[in-house]
């Protein structure tokens, strides 16, 4: 088991228990750039020294390092790590829950970074669970804060959906930092110069048309970093001395298109709804049905007809 990023107890009314926070995310980039000298190839490296002038002054140890708030022009007042280990903030060792929340009132630009919320040991795991399962049936996320990294963190806890097939990836919590409303800019200050445009019905109905076809459940592990995937090629393309790879930009059309022609074009391409069952069984419906007294001719019987026109 890693070592956890926060312990501490979730408390909600008189009820509390321990939990445990893990990071749910990780770096996963394998390209690490160092900074080197142009002209003789060797790393450059950086030493933090003392006074106005950074050429002319002396290096300092880290240990010899302490924060400084500038209280007045040139004027700071040096505060140690331990005095700010040391602050009194009881959202440091708990996180209490101040109100619930549906999850669909969380808009996506609050969220900031997700952890893993796990019991602190098997006695509490009672308690764990059924707040767990009280807000999966209920749809609800717990809000609270908890102080951690210099600063105190607006927190939301929810439970992923109930699955059909329990698995121990689904027996925990989710934790996820959020920002608060004076860190996000104002909308309408990039919003507002978009000019109010009238939907067309017939427009609207082909969007959604299309929207429908190329809807599917998602599956995380499909989607992999591209960019990564490049600069390896380049990486590699540098060390073996080859030919730099080159950006491929996609042709531009010639052929002017407008809005009505394009989403009529794109629900009737099959590269939009291949393996999609719904578009498969609307095709169907659009088959032009055998007229009374004809029959359908069978795969077979069509071929040999074909052969005996060729020999023939």
């Amino acid at each position: 088991m890693p070592r956890p990023f926060w312990s501490g107890q979730i408390q909600i009314s008189l009820v509390s228990f321990s939990v445990n926070l893990f990071p749910a995310v990780e770096a996963k980039s394998e390209i690490h750039f160092h900074q080197l000298s142009r002209k003789t190839g060797e790393r450059i490296h950086h030493q933090k020294v003392s006074g106005e002038d950074p050429s002319e002054g002396d290096p300092v140890e880290k240990d010899d390092i302490v924060k400084g708030y500038e209280y007045s022009k040139g004027e700071y007042v040096m505060i140690e790590s331990s005095e700010i280990e040391n602050l009194r903030i009881p959202s440091r060792h708990a996180l209490v829950i101040s109100q619930f929340i549906d999850l669909d009132e969380l808009h996506p630009a609050f969220f900031e970074k997700p952890y893993f919320v796990a019991p602190d040991g098997d006695s509490q795991t009672e308690a764990f669970t059924v707040i767990r399962k009280a807000l999966q049936s209920t749809k609800k996320a717990a809000l609270g804060k908890i102080a951690f990294g210099g600063r105190e963190h607006l927190v939301a806890i929810s439970v992923p959906p109930e699955e059909k097939i329990e698995s121990a990836a689904n027996r925990g919590m989710m934790a996820y930092t959020l920002r608060y409303a004076e860190e996000l800019r104002d909308p309408a200050e990039y919003f507002s110069e978009i000019k109010k445009t009238a939907v067309d019905s017939d427009q609207l109905t082909l969007a959604k048309e299309l929207i429908q076809r190329k809807t599917a459940r998602f599956a995380p592990e499909k989607f992999h970093d591209e960019y990564e995937a490049a600069l390896k090629e380049l990486v590699e393309a540098k060390v073996n001395n080859a030919p730099l790879p080159k950006e491929e930009r996609p042709r531009r059309s010639g052929k002017v298109i407008n809005l009505m022609d394009a989403l009529r074009e794109s629900v009737s391409s099959r590269a939009d709804d291949s393996g999609d069952v719904r578009s498969r069984k609307s095709a169907k419906k659009e088959a032009v049905a055998p007229k009374k007294g004809m029959s359908l001719v069978k795969a077979g019987a069509k071929s040999k007809s074909s052969r005996n026109r060729k020999s023939a």
